[in-house]
């Protein structure tokens, strides 16, 4: 097995929240308890669900993202020069059971983007002090602020030139790795949805609408992905998970990997990809061709979506169809997402997340030993 990130059994990060943490989250929004008291909750769910995971076998340990609502807003709001606003950004998720709308509350860029604090470097080391394993982190990834909203959403005032914007971003970025690393993270995942979405050619359309050149935007993005990584520490491993949505089971884009692949394998500077593939929504394993030697690609076989188990010999049957473009030994297993990238979680129980990451760390161990 891997001794470094990404390891062979891995998982993406945020995990279903326990309902005595989901009581008190509700109990704290009714002015019932206080921040301290919610955080007492906090840490005695994070310390169960990181010896969860120990006990199972995986080598990266999360807090299961239990201190968020939402895997990307709750970070991005802490970004100096970032305000929320009122206007709520109507996102259209499908699953098996019909189609559901995720509103989140919106943001804008009303003042020059910087660094004020390490954002979750106090969230980071309370999980280092609970874990004997590898404490990983998730952020999200500095194109999350970009891709919703566009130019309209960054103030002509603050930003009357777009590349200035970038830099600063990156820049801010840049920081809050040099301080986490700083904190002692050696193991962090930048999530992505934009460069996932950018296959969807509806989502292209999209990109085209809000201003953006759908043709070029995932390296406008890969460019500006790397600015945010040139102050990592050298001993800090760094991977991208690319999602096409995660909300209550629903997803919220198609599409294989081809239109990003070549520029997203050779240009991105990370050590690793965490990719879905539980579906025909993820098309083929032929894009993994472009995937350079020392680079690591982590294969989301194991759905989040639904409850149903995966049989072992299918997975091991994927995992020999992607080596037919990519060496074996450059592979790994994971589920294809979040289980509960908001805190409203996906439909299926605790104990099917359990039994899903018991099977990768088994189905892990057979292939690579």
């Amino acid at each position: 097995m891997n001794t470094q990130p990404p390891f062979r059994a891995d998982h993406v990060g945020s995990l279903l929240r326990p309902k005595e943490l989901r009581e008190a989250r509700l109990q704290f929004k009714r002015g019932e308890i206080d921040a301290a008291a919610l955080k007492r909750v906090e840490d005695a769910a994070i310390k169960t669900v990181a010896k969860m995971q120990e006990d199972i076998g995986l080598q990266g340990i999360t807090d299961g993202e239990f201190r968020r609502s939402s895997w990307h807003m709750d970070f991005l709001y802490q970004l100096g020069g970032v305000q929320k606003v009122d206007s709520n950004i109507t996102v259209h998720f499908h699953s098996d059971k019909g189609d559901v709308d995720f509103t989140p509350s919106g943001l804008r860029v009303v003042d020059r983007i910087r660094l004020d604090k390490c954002i979750f470097g106090d969230h980071f080391e309370y999980l280092r002090s609970v874990t004997r394993g590898t404490p990983k982190l998730t952020i999200p990834s500095p194109s999350m602020i970009h891709y919703r909203g566009g130019r309209a959403a960054v103030d002509t005032k603050a930003y009357p030139d777009m590349e200035a914007f970038w830099t600063d971003l990156g820049a801010a970025y840049a920081d809050e790795l040099a301080e986490l690393g700083k904190r002692g993270c050696t193991y962090l995942q930048l999530d992505d949805t934009s460069l996932a979405y950018l296959n969807d050619p509806t989502q292209r359309d999209y990109v085209k609408s809000i201003g953006g050149d759908p043709d070029a935007q995932h390296r406008v993005y890969i460019k500006n992905i790397n600015r945010a990584l040139s102050k990592k520490p050298s001993a800090m491993r760094v991977c991208t998970h690319l999602c096409r949505g995660n909300f209550r089971s629903g997803w919220a884009a198609s599409g294989g990997y081809d239109h990003v692949a070549d520029a997203l394998f050779n240009e991105l500077n990370v050590d690793g990809f965490f990719l879905e593939y539980d579906d025909e929504r993820s098309g083929g394993f032929e894009p993994l061709r472009f995937v350079p030697k020392g680079k690591f690609v982590v294969l989301g076989l194991v759905t989040t979506k639904r409850p149903e188990l995966e049989h072992k010999d299918d997975l091991k049957r994927r995992i020999e169809q992607a080596a037919r473009f990519i060496p074996l030994e450059q592979l790994c297993l994971s589920p294809q997402c979040g289980f509960s990238s908001t805190e409203e979680g996906n439909e299926l129980t605790i104990d099917d997340q359990i039994a899903k990451l018991r099977l990768i760390v088994e189905t892990a161990r057979e292939v690579w030993g």
